[in-house]
């Protein structure tokens, strides 16, 4: 079972890889006939990161919403697995990841979805003490002025930040990390085909 999900997770994963690599940077020409969503400076980012499962389950059972609300949590998913679902090491802090952009884009999302939650009636009690805590730990951690390159950079919902993917080789933490998900898969094809033929002779 373990074999098999192993196999299944990382197909799927460079299934996925090969598939956006067919595209870079922005897609749709940078057209801004979505919806704006405010930047988010490097310092942020780390600590949003942390708190991202929480908002988006939050927001994803929000009753009462409106259709921006809405179009900004699902480009707020969608960024997420274009960016590999954060996989990558250092997609987060490190602002020259190949991945550092289209997370710049994802968390984003998240915060903006954060924030307009405050103004939700359910939700905002528990909006409220998010935001708290993530503003106790951007001090507790010296991040609130933390900037990068992509920190004053807004973002809209029409277009998608897709990974740098020429720039991967020259990365060692993401070149490592996708060769390791190739090999892993390699081994687990490998093992699965000695599992299989034993059974394959007997039933001849």
């Amino acid at each position: 079972m373990g074999l098999t999900r192993g196999l299944v997770l990382g197909a799927g994963t460079l299934l996925f890889i090969a598939g956006n690599c067919l595209a870079h940077g922005r897609s749709a020409g940078g057209s801004h006939a979505g919806l704006d969503i405010p930047e988010i400076s490097h310092g942020e980012m780390a600590v949003i990161s942390d708190y991202r499962r929480g908002i988006i389950e939050l927001a994803s059972q929000a009753v009462d919403t409106n259709e921006p609300f809405r179009r900004i949590l699902n480009y707020a998913e969608i960024q997420y697995s274009y960016c590999i679902w954060g996989r990558v090491p250092g997609s987060v802090t490190d602002e020259e990841s190949p991945f550092n952009e289209c997370a710049h884009a994802y968390l984003a999302a998240t915060k903006a979805v954060l924030m307009a939650m405050r103004d939700m009636p359910r939700e905002a009690h528990a909006a409220g003490e998010i935001i708290s805590a993530v503003d106790a730990d951007m001090v507790r951690r010296g991040l609130a002025l933390i900037t990068c390159r992509f920190s004053g950079q807004a973002f809209n919902t029409a277009d998608i930040i897709k990974p740098r993917w020429s720039q991967v080789p020259l990365h060692p933490a993401s070149m490592a990390w996708l060769t390791g998900v190739a090999a892993l898969v390699g081994l687990a094809v490998l093992a699965l085909r000695r599992v299989l033929r034993p059974r394959a002779q007997s039933s001849e």
